[in-house]
């Protein structure tokens, strides 16, 4: 079940969910409008290993908008810091900014219960586009969830990305393979036996 404006309301209400800053001009029906943070960063690799902590560089977006270029991969943030204490939140593009061939998440729409941090954006273009730091880039969809959550994702051990942070996040993948978190494959198994 999709909360709507009045539950999310009542959420922020209760300490369920926190938006920081929060205005009221982004609270839609069933959603909440997220903006674009006014750092961008790109991978420092053109090619980029699983395996390995793949670096990336952090510019500020100047005042003018700065153009994103469909052979790249960027990573924004939004501005807005949130908290997501009983329901999952989901963060979906907003349909003005799909129609200009931005896309926000390659595949990371959906965070956890107990995610607390700003959101990193996987951003790609379909063409040249300039965007600029403050624009609308999405909205957040809250489900109700059923049942307790045992491990919110605040408090889980094993999770990667629960340092707040202001700045794009890369991927931290690579700290699975240190985890031992790979699943061995024996290459020397051939198809059949």
């Amino acid at each position: 079940m999709i909360l709507s404006d009045s539950e999310i309301l009542r959420a922020i209400s209760a300490g369920e969910i926190v938006i920081e800053p929060y205005r009221r001009e982004s609270l839609g029906s069933n959603s909440y409008d997220v903006h674009l943070g006014e750092t961008l960063a790109m991978y420092d690799e053109l090619l980029l290993d699983a395996r390995k902590h793949n670096t990336i560089t952090s510019f500020r977006i100047p005042e003018e908008g700065f153009v994103l270029l469909p052979e790249r991969f960027y990573l924004g943030v939004t501005m807005e810091y949130t908290e997501s204490h009983k329901h999952v939140p989901f963060l979906e593009g907003k349909s003005s900014v799909g129609r200009l061939g931005i896309d926000i998440h390659a595949t990371a729409g959906k965070g956890d219960v107990g995610f607390c941090n700003h959101w990193t954006l996987e951003i790609s273009v379909k063409q040249p586009i300039r965007v600029y730091g403050g624009m609308p880039i999405g909205q957040l969809i809250y489900f109700a969830t059923s049942g307790e959550v045992e491990v919110p994702y605040n408090i889980k051990g094993s999770a990667k990305y629960n340092g707040r942070s202001t700045q794009p996040v890369e991927s931290m993948m690579w700290k699975n393979f240190e985890e031992k978190l790979f699943i061995e494959i024996d290459h020397k198994a051939t198809v059949g036996e």
